[in-house]
C-alpha cells in the first residue's frame, strides 16, 4: 500500500520537478554509498530503500517518455 501512495505522489509532479527529484536522489544515494564505504552507516538497509525510491522515480520518468 505504501508503494502505491508513493507512485501516486510521483505522478502528481511535473516533468521538471520529477527530473530535479531524480537528480537529488542520485546525489543522496552516491553520498550515502561513499559514506558507508568509508565508515559503515548504522542502517545499511537504508541504501536499499534509496535505490528502490530512485527506481520508482525513473520508472515514472520512463512511462512519461513512452506516453503511457
Amino acid at each position: 500500500m505504501a508503494n502505491a501512495k508513493k507512485a501516486d505522489d510521483y505522478r502528481s509532479l511535473d516533468n521538471e520537478a520529477l527530473n530535479e527529484k531524480i537528480s537529488d536522489e542520485e546525489i543522496r544515494l552516491k553520498k550515502t554509498k561513499f559514506s558507508h564505504a568509508v565508515n559503515p552507516i548504522e542502517n545499511p538497509l537504508s541504501i536499499k530503500g534509496m535505490r528502490r525510491e530512485l527506481a520508482r522515480l525513473k520508472t515514472e520518468q520512463r512511462k512519461r517518455a513512452l506516453g503511457l
